[in-house]
């Protein structure tokens, strides 16, 4: 059994997951604590729950996910891992911040890139592993995890409850987000649980027979 720790995080709401198994070990997914109330809140957890983070991982690199990457890493060693195809983001924050925020940008500490995600990658915590699905289309290099042993996906911001990630920002693909997601939904039972990057959780049958976009 995984338990699944929700952080909605600094002002897009985005959600970064603590994800455990009764091994004690965890996995940190896209991280965008941006506030020091934020970063304790998560900090908190892990010591409270007694939990040994050993990745943190992205399901795709805009800046509103990795505001966290850097204080993951001064406070546990973890080494930001990004999608391959998205590395040109994770190395240029503050550029991509002035594409999207109009010529604003913000400070972003990521510390350095770990490994890259490829397709093949396989994730592995305690007794517990996430394979990677390819989505790009939000952005080149999106990803999807899912740990088929516990029928629970997350989506990053590829797929939300009843909706679909922008694609409008630099680098997306509105016709590869749509043949991305309809090639993953085909394949996953109903009552696969979906955590998305922002907003409440969902359920792969849900957005397979009622989601507008799909």
């Amino acid at each position: 059994m995984i338990n699944c720790k929700a952080f909605p995080v600094n002002p897009l709401s985005e959600n970064c997951y603590v994800v455990s198994d009764d091994s004690g070990e965890a996995v940190i997914i896209d991280c965008g604590a941006l506030y020091d109330g934020e970063k304790a809140a998560i900090s908190d957890y892990i010591d409270l729950e007694g939990l040994h983070p050993v990745a943190h991982i992205f399901t795709h690199a805009h800046f509103d996910h990795l505001w966290g990457a850097g204080f993951l890493y001064e406070r546990y060693g973890l080494a930001a891992r990004c999608p391959e195809g998205d590395l040109p983001f994770f190395n240029n924050v503050e550029g991509q911040m002035r594409e999207i925020l109009g010529g604003h940008t913000m400070p972003c500490t990521t510390g350095p890139a770990g490994e890259a995600i490829t397709p093949d990658s396989i994730i592995r915590f305690g007794t517990h592993q996430l394979t990677v699905i390819p989505t790009p289309g939000h952005t080149p290099g999106g990803v999807c995890f899912y740990c088929e042993s516990e029928h629970v996906l997350f989506s990053g911001d590829s797929l939300f409850q009843l909706s679909i990630g922008r694609t409008d920002f630099p680098g997306g693909n509105h016709w590869s987000l749509i043949s991305a997601l309809h090639n993953m939904l085909r394949d996953l039972p109903d009552d696969v649980t979906i955590y998305p990057g922002h907003g409440p959780a969902t359920n792969a049958g849900t957005e397979r027979t009622s989601n507008p976009y799909l």
